[in-house]
């Protein structure tokens, strides 16, 4: 099954309420407040989106969180690595490997995607290095026909 996917960095900014709320909800900074607006009512473009969670590891737009405050520093990437890739591996055994995956995060992120970047699968790997970088990112998805 053919299949793309979007990785974004999560952000310092978050939603002040003490309740749950989905990721693509709890994040307010970077790109999160443009893929709410685009995706809000499209199901299928929401379960593509996945934030690098400084905090959770790889997290699903719509996976509860609580509220947390954790900066990824070059210590927690590293720690964080071994996390991000049983979280792939598990997803892509279910999903199968996706064949573009589109990287919306600063270059800290991608020290714990380093599995992603040497899959066996070889995805082909878009990154926009701007976490905010909007516009970029837009013009990916509109090429790849994302709603």
């Amino acid at each position: 099954m053919k299949w793309d996917l979007l990785i974004a960095g999560c952000s310092r900014r978050k939603a002040p309420e003490r309740r749950p709320l989905p990721a693509l909800e709890r994040y307010t900074g970077g790109i999160a407040p443009h893929l709410r607006t685009r995706f809000a009512g499209h199901r299928t473009a929401r379960d593509r989106i996945r934030f690098l969670s400084a905090e959770h590891g790889l997290v699903h737009a719509d996976t509860l969180l609580t509220p947390y405050d954790r900066q990824l520093t070059p210590a927690h990437a590293d720690r964080l690595r071994p996390l991000v890739a049983e979280q792939l591996t598990r997803e892509f055994k279910a999903e199968g490997v996706p064949d573009r995956v589109l990287l919306v995060l600063e270059p800290l992120y991608l020290v714990p995607l380093a599995d992603l970047l040497e899959h066996p699968g070889r995805p082909t790997l878009h990154w926009v290095h701007d976490p905010r970088g909007w516009a970029e990112t837009a013009a990916v998805l509109d090429e790849w026909r994302w709603p």
